[in-house]
């Protein structure tokens, strides 16, 4: 969840805000203290375009200095605020923290882009070291009782005040989060929670980082050639090319990827090679120098250690209290309603794959290092597919400008201009201009695409500005992706998976570029973990539909358009090995909302043999269908924010499915419903309720039934409206 006040390490919230306010009783300056000045390069909003950081104007020595420097001023502005001897209102404390942070904001969202992006050691370290930092700064926020009695007093009076909705809904939030952080507890359990606090923040910063060393040491060494059967010249390519770096010439290094299943088990043909990827893959973190399995533990120990202090059954409990799911029982009653459905489905693709290997001869049964290969033999003998033709066809700048570009432009009218004069974090990333509809310049937009070892795993999207009406901001937002660099003198080619990711990321760019919102703290993509991935995800079909499609996949050598065929074999293919590939997405969200599950006292001290038992509960066939994240490389709950809300994809998937519908049954693609869809959702923020956004986009609850279908699964799952009974099961609230 982003947090309000403070920058996430993956999403940098700005803090800096205003608003219309209710009332004009300004602050007794004279009686605070007074705010230390500012003198790194975050000082002042540069003078770049859209005040876009200027990363020529430091080096990476200078972020840990700079950001300390912020953190000073913000708590003596948070001080000025809490002892301000003016009666308490809505203008002087809850928009003065919104103006409050705002040197702080710039510097953390350029810093945790690189650190995340493009980490070296001098980052590492001062990550590691600012963290505790970051941590103490937001306990000085939410557990200053003086800064809460003043919240209160506002908060208590709100019936009588003049408010828009939007102050309405940013004072409720902003009590609900004092509250949540703690500001109700005794002195005694304050000081507690902030040591808990403290060291949470140190292991959030280090577990990434030794997953992403842990990525780049399990790289698999093959001997020879003969080996990586299956695979294409330009992926051996690319492998001798790594290993020739890496001072190994005449051998072949495989990368590990960011998910359990590697994408190359699809096609290597020699099943001692794929096991060893495999297995390389998927123990990495385990064991030796990037071992992360006793900070999980201590990470658990302690966030179940929350759960006592709030009084709560465990820690998921506590962390969901401003989900549109509300609890843990009603996120895992909507994903155990799908359970039966996924096995049933994994045990009829196993048989199909095991009778395939009995025909070829095989004396084996399937494994996890085989289903891959063997369901991709069956998906190109059913539907004639081959991901390596298909690849050919999408070209990585052609899939943004040709295909995401286009759709954004059919749907919204927005315009992009490729500019080289803004500085940028890394090599390879580029940067746009977006143009509204009516010609105004709307945001400023980074793609950086490509795979690197000191880039984390996955994809992403962040802000380096978050738009603000009062401080006259217009957003500033980076998309981040993994896509396999090109061997030297080879085109840049995305798989499938990676077209569809990049859509994906850049729904979540339209939603922070659309932010229409006076206040940052719930502005643009501001939101919980199971709404905030509903524009993504609703993105992501805008990628098949045909007038989108041929305009971007053509072929690189020959400039044909992807034929007819092709995309239809695609469209066949897509509810094909659901079994696998929506069943280790749902093995993950379950694994997270079991670790997050436990009572407070009875954390594991086994984690790899609490893992072990959790899996095997989830009633999935996980001995042949691996979970998308082992607990050691399970980057998102650990590092990322994502604890006992990994359950959102699929929640906001089923958002997705039911709101794409909509477009369907009401013309597709066309202005009048992006109009809709941009008045109704896309560019609310979290002005409104995460329930009253849907039903004014599609005019009804959510309902599950168009996400099982797209799925292939046989459904009887009820309708998950916004008005069932709190407990039942497959109900959202």
């Amino acid at each position: 969840m982003k947090t309000r006040f403070l920058a996430s390490s993956m999403l940098a919230v700005l803090t800096a805000a205003c608003a219309t306010t209710p009332d004009k009783v300004p602050m007794d300056i004279a009686a605070a203290p007074a705010v230390p000045e500012a003198t790194s390069a975050f000082a002042e909003l540069s003078a770049l375009p859209f005040h876009a950081p200027d990363f020529t104007a430091l080096s990476d020595a200078d972020y840990q200095p700079a950001i300390e420097e912020a953190i000073a001023i913000k708590l003596a502005e948070i001080e000025q605020i809490a002892t301000n001897p003016a009666a308490p209102t809505f203008s002087n404390t809850i928009v003065a923290m919104e103006r409050a942070g705002q040197v702080y904001s710039r510097a953390t969202a350029a810093f945790d882009q690189k650190v995340s992006a493009d980490i070296n050691d001098t980052l590492a370290a001062a990550d590691e070291a600012l963290a505790p930092q970051r941590a103490a700064l937001s306990d000085a926020i939410y557990l200053n009782p003086q800064l809460f009695a003043r919240v209160k007093a506002v908060y208590d009076k709100r019936a009588a005040m003049s408010m828009t909705p939007e102050d309405a809904m940013l004072l409720e939030l902003t009590y609900a989060d004092f509250v949540h952080n703690g500001a109700l507890l005794s002195d005694a359990a304050k000081a507690e929670l902030k040591q808990i606090n403290g060291r949470l923040s140190e292991l959030g910063a280090q577990i990434p980082q030794r997953i992403t060393e842990g990525q780049a040491d399990a790289a698999l060494v093959v001997d020879t050639v003969e080996e990586l059967s299956g695979l294409s010249d330009g992926q051996i390519a690319a492998a001798a090319a790594a290993a020739e770096a890496a001072g190994m010439p005449g051998k072949y290094v495989l990368a590990m990827t960011n998910t359990t299943s590697h994408p190359m088990l699809a096609q290597l043909d020699n099943r001692t090679t794929r096991e060893r990827l495999y297995r390389a893959n998927s123990t990495r973190n385990y064991t030796g120098d990037d071992e992360t399995v006793d900070m999980i533990r201590e990470v658990i120990d302690l966030r179940t250690q929350i759960a006592r202090i709030f009084g709560t059954p465990d820690y998921a409990t506590w962390r969901m209290y401003d989900r549109m799911a509300k609890t843990p029982e009603r996120a895992i009653g909507f994903m155990e309603e799908m359970v039966q459905a996924v096995r049933t489905t994994q045990e009829r693709e196993a048989a199909e794959i095991n009778a395939m290997i009995a025909r070829e001869g095989g004396d084996f049964t399937v494994q996890p290092w085989d289903w891959p290969y063997y369901a991709e033999k069956i998906r190109q003998e059913r539907y004639a597919l081959d991901n390596e033709a298909i690849k050919q066809y999408f070209v990585v700048d052609n899939v943004l400008e040709d295909g995401v570009f286009f759709a954004a432009n059919k749907l919204y009218g927005l315009t992009f201009e490729k500019r080289n004069d803004i500085p940028v974090y890394a090599e390879g990333v580029s940067v746009y201009t977006v143009f509204d509809a009516d010609g105004s310049e709307l945001a400023l937009f980074y793609f950086d695409p490509f795979q690197r070892d000191s880039k984390g795993g996955g994809a992403w999207m962040n802000n380096f500005i978050e738009q603000s009406h009062l401080l006259g901001l217009k957003p500033v937002i980076a998309n981040t992706l993994n896509v396999a660099p090109p061997a030297p003198g080879q085109p840049a080619l995305m798989t499938w998976d990676d077209v569809t990711t990049t859509f994906h990321e850049f729904g979540h760019a339209l939603h922070g570029m659309f932010a229409d919102q006076q206040y940052p703290s719930i502005s643009g993509t501001n939101t919980a973990r199971d709404w905030v991935e509903f524009p993504s995800q609703f993105n992501e079909p805008f990628a098949a539909v045909p007038e989108v499609l041929q305009n971007y996949a053509k072929h690189w050598q020959t400039g044909e358009t992807i034929p007819m065929e092709m995309v239809e074999a695609i469209d066949r293919a897509s509810k094909f090995n659901q079994g696998y590939d929506f069943g280790e997405l749902l093995a993950a969200q379950l694994l997270d909302m079991k670790w997050h599950s436990i009572a407070p006292g009875e954390a594991p001290t086994d984690v790899l043999a609490f893992q072990e038992e959790a899996l095997g509960s989830t009633g999935l066939r996980t001995d042949l269908v691996p979970p998308r994240y082992y607990t050691p490389y399970f980057r998102h709950i650990f590092g990322h924010g994502y604890q006992a809300g990994y359950y959102s994809y699929t929640w906001t998937n089923m958002l997705a499915k039911d709101g794409y519908a909509w477009v369907e049954e009401n013309g597709g693609m066309t202005r009048a419903n992006g109009e809709h869809i941009r008045e109704t959702f896309l560019g609310q923020g979290h002005s409104k309720s995460y329930g009253q956004m849907f039903r004014d986009f599609t005019g009804h609850d959510p309902e599950v039934g168009p996400l099982l279908d797209a799925l292939g699964l046989t459904h009887g799952t009820p309708n998950i409206g916004s008005k069932c009974e709190d407990g039942e099961k497959g109900c959202v609230g």
